[in-house]
């Protein structure tokens, strides 16, 4: 028999990770939970999951950073991003970044797990005739330069041409993940 696939779930909402992590034990996985970049580096030295389940944003930070990590520790593993906010930008960059997909959430366990079984994209999928507003573009806009400049958010308030503070504003106000 198969040793059950390890997981690990990126979440900083202790509910909504308590919930996700008792789905997935019921389906036979082995959970661990991390809040942040800093707790996956760290668990990252103990475990090795085959799935990964990262929400987009955290209250340290962006979840892409973890994809990066989970990414460079197993080119292969299987990682899904989460969100409340989903957007082109941050599709584009979870997915250059390893993620094997993105998914908006509310999210069930059952579009997660086949989200982990999911190698092709879907050339069927209903294109959208909705217009971004001129908000979405600025938030894509100003999430791209943050993945550009390693969400170092002085370069990026920069390159954007703002102060840093209006920019730490912005993120603040704006609903990520």
């Amino acid at each position: 028999m198969p040793p059950d696939p390890f997981l690990v779930i990126v979440e900083d909402d202790a509910s909504f990770a308590r919930a996700l992590r008792k789905s997935f034990e019921r389906r036979g996985y082995c959970v661990s939970v991390c809040d942040g970049a800093e707790a996956l580096d760290t668990a990252l030295t103990t475990i090795s999951p085959s799935n990964a389940v990262v929400d987009l944003k955290l209250v340290g930070g962006s979840g892409l950073e973890c994809v990066k990590i989970l990414h460079r520790r197993d080119p292969s593993m299987k990682i899904v991003v989460l969100t409340g906010f989903a957007s082109i930008s941050t599709a584009v960059e979870a997915i250059k970044l390893g993620a094997c997909h993105y998914l908006a959430k509310p999210s069930s366990i059952d579009d997660i797990e086949a989200a982990f079984t999911r190698r092709e994209g879907d050339s069927r999928v209903a294109l959208s005739q909705r217009q971004s507003s001129v908000k979405t573009l600025e938030w894509e806009r100003i999430h791209e330069t943050l993945a550009e400049t390693n969400f170092n958010i002085s370069e990026a308030a920069r390159r954007l041409g703002m102060h840093r503070r209006t920019l730490a504003r912005k993120l603040a106000k704006q609903r990520v993940g």
